[in-house]
């Protein structure tokens, strides 16, 4: 059952305890020239998952930019931020009044790439995860749905330069996925800012 995510004037209608969404938090040259940046000077890898007692290869490309590894046991290098992203870090704080100390990159290099339903794990212990998400590229079909309840779900199409904020319980509640797609699609970079260390939330005046 796709639940009904705009009203009658077409405005987005979102758990706003759960997610707010900016479609134009970066504008068009903003984002087309970050994209550009990623493809070419992020050291992008290909990460390995057990699935089905079985080590496969993630259909995406990754990168870790932070001070410590994204969770324990995390294969992937600790990449010191590059000034790009510590000025795209600054401005995500800005506006959502949050800190983060880390950023993982997502490169879904086609519509063959994608990420398979899942919930963010909490990556600090106590505290809820809230994560930034900053979409480039190729529009994609953003799906989350409830973990008791298969049917009661949503999709978002984001946007070039758009933001995603997840928060509250989300992630204990409601998962998530990028799916395949049938229609070629051109390389979508994906950006969450996230909280893995003693990081703490200020207000910005």
């Amino acid at each position: 059952m796709q639940l009904k995510l705009f009203d009658d004037d077409r405005q987005l209608m979102l758990p706003q305890d759960l997610m707010e969404y900016y479609p134009s938090f970066l504008s068009r040259e903003e984002s087309d020239q970050l994209l550009q940046v990623l493809l070419n000077t992020v050291p992008w890898q290909q990460s390995k998952i057990m699935m089905y007692e079985k080590e496969v290869l993630t259909p995406r490309l990754s990168a870790w930019f932070g001070s410590e590894p994204i969770r324990n046991g995390d294969q992937r290098p600790v990449l010191p931020w590059p000034e790009t992203l510590q000025v795209l870090k600054a401005k995500v704080e800005a506006h959502t009044g949050m800190l983060f100390d880390g950023v993982l990159l997502n490169y879904y290099r086609d519509n063959n790439d994608s990420v398979a339903w899942h919930a963010d794990k909490d990556t600090v212990p106590g505290l809820k995860t809230e994560i930034a998400s900053i979409s480039i590229g190729e529009e994609r079909n953003f799906d989350f749905r409830r973990k008791d309840n298969h049917r009661h779900r949503y999709t978002i199409r984001l946007q070039h330069g758009s933001l995603l904020l997840m928060k509250g319980d989300l992630q204990k509640y409601w998962e998530h996925r990028i799916a395949k797609a049938v229609q070629p699609m051109k390389a979508r970079i994906n950006l969450t800012f996230r909280k893995v260390g003693a990081v703490q939330e200020r207000a910005y005046s």
